[in-house]
């Protein structure tokens, strides 16, 4: 059969089975394996294995586990709790502190962990509640949340960025590093907006009748800051100096993690146990993405789908702006259906040779990545982080709330990923550093 016609039927029959709810990983591999056997090559099976195989020699990937294994032993020390009880002294009195204590809390917790339905949970858990007793605006809270908590998709140590430079073969540090700026800046935006609908709507953020709270109390409280960001400076310190691998880090994060544990006397063996147990569910899954996506892949280079794509661009007479806007939107649609791992394995290929022609930083367009992925998660109806909130969300908030909610945030994300367009040596500076260490 044609190669282009075997070409269309995998990216209908990929589009069919997905919206039928199959796990992304066994519609991936079972319609490569399928369609190799049936309509192309038998022989070709081989092709899939040495890339499956290629794949799962790599050291890079063991920072992935190690980093899943720090954010579920952190959850079980009752940092993120402490967190937030700063939080509340130190901005409680501030109009729209709350929120914006929420984003910082977020920025922390992304910086720790980078796991985005721990942020978006703990949040939902315990700042929403308090938002909401003193009479914020519910799609106020709730969009502060959803996007604050996808921050972890690009502040390091990010999962999604450690797949993405594997994928990519560009260094794991420097794409680590890169998140940074870009990461304070969507922070900032956030902070900005929600200082802006303090003052200029007061209406949906009450003015604070706490209590003053001494100033001596508030330094006391301080205390619960210095773990996490002692941990905070060790892994991305080592990677940005160059003393430690990102994987290295990893481990060197894990162990800060248990003796936070010990310190507090919060980790016992059933909350190892269970951590363990979860860093071995998320592990799975991410492998067997992988699997997936690598098989789907090495198909789709096979019959010349990469060539014939790149061909294609090389011959339109756009702007390389134009198409760089068009894979952005693609990121972001992908984003409301698919987890930001499966999109990685699925489109880095097939976007990174496109990337190289026009001349792009590769570590640049991968913060955009992050950006775009970022924006899908939070847009309606689909997006992951919505269905995040949904569980400690309050009986009498619908969903249309957290639709409404998000929709100023998205805005300010699609203002983010343009400002890093614009200026992209925000992205490439901090990596560039890197270099003379």
């Amino acid at each position: 059969m044609n190669a282009n016609i075997i070409l269309v039927i995998m990216f209908a029959g990929l589009t069919l089975f997905m919206l039928t709810g199959l796990p992304i990983a066994f519609v991936l591999g079972g319609l490569s394996l399928l369609i190799t056997v049936t309509l192309w090559d038998p022989n070709a099976v081989v092709i899939m294995v040495l890339q499956i195989f290629d794949t799962m020699r790599s050291e890079a990937l063991l920072g992935i586990p190690l980093y899943i294994f720090m954010a579920a032993i952190l959850q079980r020390t009752g940092v993120i709790e402490e967190l937030y009880g700063v939080m509340e002294i130190w901005f409680g009195r501030l109009r729209g502190g709350l929120a914006i204590g929420t984003v910082l809390i977020c920025v922390l917790m992304a910086a720790m962990t980078g796991v985005v339905g721990a942020a978006v949970t703990a949040m939902g858990l315990l700042a929403m509640p308090e938002m909401l007793k003193r009479g914020y605006d519910p799609k106020l809270v709730t969009g502060t949340i959803c996007a604050s908590g996808t921050l972890g998709i690009l502040i390091p140590p990010s999962i999604l960025t450690i797949v993405y430079a594997v994928t990519a073969q560009v260094s794991i540090g420097k794409m680590l590093i890169a998140g940074i700026v870009p990461g304070i800046i969507l922070a900032t935006f956030y902070i900005l907006y929600i200082l802006y609908v303090a003052y200029a709507h007061p209406e949906r953020i009450p003015q604070s009748r706490r209590e003053r709270v001494p100033f001596l109390t508030k330094l006391r409280s301080v205390k619960g800051v210095i773990f996490p960001i002692i941990l905070v400076i060790l892994i991305l310190g080592s990677i940005f100096f160059g003393i430690a691998t990102p994987t290295e880090a990893a481990a060197v994060g894990v162990a800060g993690a248990f003796i936070i544990g010990m310190l507090k006397r919060k980790l016992d063996y059933s909350g190892v146990r269970h951590a363990t147990f979860e860093t071995a569910k998320a592990t799975t899954m991410i492998l067997w993405i992988t699997i997936g996506a690598k098989a789907y892949v090495s198909v789709f280079t096979g019959l010349g789908g990469a060539d014939t794509l790149l061909n294609l661009i090389r011959d339109m007479q756009v702007h390389p702006y134009v198409i760089l806007a068009a894979m952005m939107l693609i990121l972001i649609f992908l984003g409301t259906v698919l987890d930001e791992i499966g999109i990685i394995l699925l489109t880095v290929p097939v976007f990174l040779p496109i990337v190289k022609l026009l001349g792009f930083d590769e570590i640049w367009f991968g913060v955009l990545y992050a950006i775009t992925i970022q924006t899908g998660y939070i847009s309606p109806p689909f997006g992951y982080t919505l269905f995040y909130i949904k569980g400690p969300l309050p009986a009498h908030l619908g969903m249309g709330t957290v639709y409404k909610g998000v929709l100023p945030f998205m805005i300010l994300q699609i203002c983010a990923l343009a400002f890093c367009v614009a200026f992209p040596d925000l992205v490439t500076w901090l990596p560039s550093l890197m270099d003379r260490h």
